[in-house]
């Protein structure tokens, strides 16, 4: 090992004020944001060959619960149709609590099941270190739906709490981690009663902070045709039933991952990754050519699609865009920035942080130029809360999509018969979009 030695910084700063560009830099970025600096004067115009119509945009609010509301805002679609609607959100404060309590139930299994581990175990430490959080996957949407039904908005409204859960979570996991070191002292039986008493203690608190999710409820609403309308004494299972009816075990959720430790047409799972216990986190890995061709071949059928990506690279928020050819910061500081997906995966400069809705792309001829997407950010920026990505953005940075098994290759329908490979906890296809 080498340190830095002083003739190699003196070396550096006289190579340095030779540079007369980057003295002028310098003084710029004294006083102004970097990436405004290396935004380039850049338009992407909100048009397309495709553009399914949607529903007004959501609004996640200070929470991370981005692939509930991805998920939601295609299943209320169905909804908008059935009841010829122009206006429609089902509840994600419904779905949220469930998920949050379900995922108490698998931290608190899942810490039993690693009591043994040393404390400083890497598995044990990614549960701890983890814990619940916001962020989820489709499967993990699934599942809840599943399980519990979903209720419109006005069946369990937002509260503060749900929209902002920063401090909640904290004091859960808080909670959570003082379990995993008082079980350490206890035998099975007290184990299990002490669970139960916790996943108890914390289901009021999930109560006190969401609110009480309602068994039936009564749905008033006026359509399109300003015709008042009002259901009573519906469930959440049978609502979902009767007013969204699409089988979810239909779907798939593939993904691009062109790393050496994930052949394509191959299945995997993500060990320690999911909510309600049994059901677990399932992806295809395909090429990027068949993984875009699906979901083109789903929009082309006139249907939204789900999907996962990293919304911190190259984005400009307020006037909702991604695209690298939109900044150089290569110019900027005369350094290559450039990495593959493949490398940014593997050594962790990018991995799924965000799940939106493809509901447009534009095509000349058969290829794809750009995307638009449904966001849940609110409507007060970009194009009332629409977004547009490049096609260069959507290569590098989108990971994952959910797509009807009828729109897969039959090389891709054989491998869903396979055994799923396991990957650790920590595998960059863990990563949950917050």
């Amino acid at each position: 090992m080498k340190e830095i030695s002083k003739e190699s910084l003196e070396k550096w700063q006289a190579d340095y004020d030779q540079d007369k560009l980057q003295k002028v830099v310098r003084q710029f970025l004294f006083d102004n944001d970097l990436s405004k600096s290396a935004k380039l004067h850049y338009e992407m115009q909100d048009q397309f060959s495709i553009n399914i119509p949607t529903l007004p945009v959501t609004n996640q609010m200070a929470s991370g619960r981005c692939w509930l509301f991805a998920g939601l805002n295609v299943l209320r679609e169905e909804v908008a149709k059935k009841l010829n609607l122009s206006e429609f959100e089902l509840s994600q404060n419904y779905v949220a609590f469930y998920d949050k309590l379900e995922k108490i139930n698998f931290t608190l299994e899942s810490l039993i099941a690693l009591k043994d581990r040393p404390w400083d175990d890497r598995t044990l430490s990614w549960v701890l270190e983890t814990g619940i959080q916001d962020g989820g996957q489709w499967d993990m949407f699934v599942a809840i739906v599943k399980k519990y039904g979903v209720v419109p908005k006005s069946a369990m409204i937002e509260s503060y709490q749900s929209s902002h859960t920063a401090m909640m979570n904290s004091l859960i996991n808080r909670t959570l981690r003082r379990f995993a070191y008082d079980i350490r002292k206890l035998d099975e039986d007290a184990i299990k009663a002490h669970k139960e008493e916790v996943l108890e203690k914390l289901y009021g608190m999930l109560c006190t902070c969401f609110g009480v999710p309602p068994k039936t409820f009564d749905f008033e609403y006026v359509d399109k045709d300003k015709n008042y309308h009002k259901l009573t004494g519906l469930d959440p299972l049978g609502f979902y039933k009767e007013y969204v009816g699409l089988d979810l075990d239909d779907y798939v959720s593939i993904i691009n991952s062109p790393t050496s430790d994930k052949p394509f047409y191959k299945t995997f799972t993500v060990d320690y990754l999911g909510n309600v216990l049994g059901k677990k986190v399932r992806y295809l890995n395909l090429p990027l050519s068949e993984f875009k061709k699906t979901i083109i071949a789903k929009m082309k059928n006139g249907e939204i699609v789900w999907f996962g990506s990293d919304c911190g690279k190259f984005g400009e928020r307020n006037k909702g865009y991604w695209d690298p050819a939109a900044f150089d910061y290569d110019t900027l500081f005369d350094i290559d920035f450039s990495i593959s997906k493949e490398a940014a995966l593997m050594f962790r400069d990018s991995a799924m942080n965000h799940a939106m809705v493809f509901t447009g792309v534009n095509l000349e001829g058969e290829k794809s130029t750009k995307w638009r997407i449904e966001n849940s950010w609110g409507d007060d920026k970009a194009h009332k809360g629409y977004y547009v990505a490049s096609d260069l953005w959507f290569d590098a940075y989108v990971y994952q999509a959910v797509v009807d098994k009828k729109y897969l290759s039959p090389e891709a329908i054989e491998a869903l018969a396979e055994d799923d490979i396991h990957l650790n906890p920590w595998d960059p296809m863990g990563t949950l979009a917050d």
